[in-house]
């Protein structure tokens, strides 16, 4: 008897190109990963009522790892219907869940804006049922972003659990860093208050840009680029000047992982 799937049905909203911030960053971060694997495999978890996010997936992974294929996983069994006939060649989509419903271990989870809409006591036992099922080398993305991509913070999880935090934005739309704290993934956005990490960084994102004003008459990029120097004196950023020009900035998790309830 086939297994149920594991999860709920999300709100399944979605717009064309709006995690192209969170492609673009796992296709920089974990490319090279996918490149090396002889046919890995990218899973698109709870794509929506659209199949848009997992057709660009599969174009944006290619540039990096040609060999990639996409499987979309929708626990809802008529948007998978509805999804069919954009499948192709490297193009899949699946009736499943948290359960990940494949053969062999994929080499990448993404899952955006999916645990929104669950408690923040049940993340963990996500993230470490997705995580269980990557390939030994996997990477599991989970994150939260705006209607139509602008802003986007996201965990990236290896099979041991959660590695780094990154905040990704449009730069000329941005008034403060602490503007992304509303799409904090669930894991972190109920930790926004004094006392907590995650609190503590913002309030020092928001500082350090304010320090940086008089860089903001060359442009949005070179102020955050300066923004993201001036912490890197007191938070473990894992990244560079290459990433910050993108509007993003990463942090190890430990530094944001939150405190006892």
């Amino acid at each position: 008897m086939p297994q149920r799937p594991i999860g709920t049905v999300t709100r399944g909203t979605t717009n064309p190109n709006r995690l192209r911030r969170m492609d673009r960053w796992i296709a920089a971060a974990h490319g090279p990963v996918l490149h090396r694997a002889e046919a890995p495999v990218a899973v698109d978890l709870g794509y929506g009522a659209a199949p848009w996010t997992a057709v660009e997936l599969l174009a944006r992974l290619r540039t990096a790892a040609p060999r990639t294929s996409v499987v979309g996983i929708e626990i809802d069994p008529e948007r998978v219907a509805a999804a069919q006939p954009y499948a192709r060649d490297g193009l899949a989509f699946v009736h499943g869940g948290f359960e990940i419903p494949l053969p062999d271990p994929p080499s990448l989870i993404r899952a955006a804006n999916v645990l929104r809409q669950y408690d923040e006591d049940q993340v963990a036992a996500v993230w470490q049922r997705l995580c269980s099922r990557l390939a030994p080398d996997g990477l599991l993305v989970e994150g939260t972003c705006d209607e139509i991509g602008r802003r986007h913070v996201w965990v990236a999880l290896g099979p041991e659990g959660p590695r780094t935090v990154t905040f990704a934005t449009r730069l000329g739309s941005l008034d403060r860093p602490s503007d992304l704290a509303e799409r904090l993934p669930k894991a972190l956005i109920h930790r926004n208050v004094p006392g907590e990490p995650v609190h503590a960084f913002l309030r020092d994102f928001d500082r350090a840009w304010a320090s940086a004003s008089p860089y903001a008459s060359l442009g949005a990029r070179q102020r955050w680029i300066a923004t993201a120097r001036a912490l890197a004196a007191d938070w473990p950023l894992t990244d560079g000047e290459r990433r910050w020009r993108q509007g993003e900035l990463t942090v190890a998790w430990p530094a944001l992982r939150p405190g006892p309830a």
